[in-house]
């Protein structure tokens, strides 16, 4: 009964959410059911396991969150995100618009940029380009997934992504985890997408396609924000709130509080960090820790500050409102935690109940060592939420301590348990139900039918020949 009781709550969850209800409220009473087939007490299990682990991811990650959709808002206010891809279009033009598309992409998310923010950036661009160039816009929601959604969050080392950031308190790893690994899991994926994007624009141009206009999107904007606000760490609703700037500012000044932000978490994980005496973090006071469990998110946490006053300071007097786009920053940061928050509450339920012990020891019994076994479980996991970052917690929440023994056992480093897991959460979390996917489509003017096989060759099919690459070599050669 208890595990009837897990697939009912699951697939409750799966079914509503995926019709727009709000994850606040699925989440607990999907919690719920599994505790009552269980027969364990459902009070308790609301207040003393839900909530706990709510409070406690909250409590771990939400400055991440909030830090990440501010800097996201001042960057695109600002037209920091406007001036990088007009730079990126200009510099490799029609002929290849497909790759300017995936780079912009790709810089403004490596650097901290939600990629919310930059789909709506983007998607205009984009629709002029493709037009230009007789791209089809079929092509686009996956050229914009490519560099967006792909490699530089979940493989490229130092990206400051929240799902880059979760693995960190459960191995007492750093964003750049396995860097060489994560590189050639970055080429790999960028390398197919781009093969399998020119093919398809080669066989358009062979039938004479063209770029095929379509009446523009109408896009249901309170759906899209159900679903979405699951997928990633900004509310799209706060996208237009706030003033633009009018103008866009030189590349050099809108690309620099980027570099800070991967400058600042290099020198914050290797140089700064290891030289603190943090010895107090021991002590009650301090929840009794240590550096290797909080530095990762330390590191992050004063990139993203250190880059957002980079941003104001060269670029301040370009904001029209700036309390406006601040305040909506601060906003797009709220209901994506606390929605992911639940998923992670959800999952800790279900991992208290007696019958999780069937799924945990089946995850464990599956052929090819932890590796593959966390492969599996963070990818089974995000394809049920639809969720990379909730999947992805889910899955240490419950079986993070058993990994870290089986990896000391093993001689397996951490940072390539990291590593696995992250690429792992970002492939099936891109299944349709998936809020990105969906916002994706709407803004692009393209659906389901039409665009969303090229968004499973560049943004599942490519990242799982990366994730058995990492495997294959990690397993060969160790972490590197």
């Amino acid at each position: 009964m208890g595990l009837l009781g897990i697939l009912l709550g699951l697939g409750l969850l799966i079914w509503l959410a995926f019709r727009g209800w709000s994850i606040l409220l699925l989440a607990p009473i999907a919690a719920l059911i599994a505790a009552l087939f269980s027969g364990e007490p459902l009070l308790a299990h609301w207040t003393q396991t839900f909530m706990a682990s709510a409070a406690q991811f909250l409590a771990q990650f939400f400055p991440i969150f909030l830090l990440g959709a501010l800097f996201g808002k001042l960057m695109e206010d600002s037209g920091s995100v406007t001036a990088i891809a007009n730079t990126m279009v200009e510099r490799l033009g029609e002929r290849r618009a497909i790759l300017a598309v995936v780079l912009a992409g790709a810089l403004v998310t490596y650097g901290g940029v939600s990629l919310f923010v930059a789909f709506f950036v983007l998607a205009p661009m984009a629709i002029a380009l493709f037009r230009r160039a007789a791209i089809p816009r079929r092509l686009m929601p996956a050229a914009i997934a490519l560099g967006t959604s792909t490699f530089t969050m979940s493989a490229l080392p130092g990206t400051p992504a929240i799902q880059n950031a979760i693995p960190m308190p459960f191995f007492g790893t750093t964003p750049f985890a396995a860097p060489g690994l994560g590189i050639i899991a970055s080429a790999i994926m960028l390398a197919f997408g781009l093969w399998w994007l020119s093919r398809a624009e080669a066989r358009a141009r062979r039938a004479g396609e063209g770029f095929g206009d379509m009446p523009e999107p109408v896009m249901d904007e309170a759906l899209i924000r159900e679903r979405a606000t699951v997928a990633h760490e900004f509310d799209p609703a706060e996208i237009h709130h706030g003033v633009p700037s009018p103008s866009a500012p030189p590349i050099w000044i809108a690309a620099l509080p980027l570099v800070v932000v991967i400058v600042v978490n290099l020198v914050m994980s290797f140089v700064v960090l290891p030289r603190l005496d943090t010895a107090y973090l021991a002590e009650p006071a301090w929840g009794s820790t240590s550096i290797t469990a909080v530095g990762g998110v330390w590191s992050v946490i004063v990139a993203l500050t250190a880059a957002i006053l980079t941003l104001l300071a060269v670029s301040g007097r370009r904001l029209p409102t700036l309390r406006a786009t601040i305040d909506a920053g601060a906003n797009a940061s709220v209901l994506p935690a606390f929605s992911v928050a639940s998923l992670v509450g959800f999952g800790a339920v279900v991992a208290a109940v007696p019958a999780f012990e069937l799924v945990r020891d089946w995850v464990l019994s599956i052929d090819g060592g932890p590796l593959v076994s966390l492969a599996i479980a963070t990818n089974i996991l995000s394809a049920l939420t639809g969720s990379a970052s909730g999947g992805l917690t889910i899955a240490l929440d419950a079986l993070g301590g058993t990994y870290m023994k089986l990896a000391a056992e093993q001689g397996i480093d951490p940072a390539l348990l990291h590593r696995v897991a992250v690429i792992g959460a970002g492939t099936l979390d891109s299944l349709p139900h998936n809020g990105a996917v969906v916002t994706l489509l709407a803004v692009c003017g393209s659906t389901h039918g039409k665009s969303y096989f090229d968004i499973v060759m560049v943004g599942i099919v490519g990242a799982l020949i990366a994730l058995a690459a990492v495997i294959l070599l990690g397993s060969a050669f160790g972490s590197f």
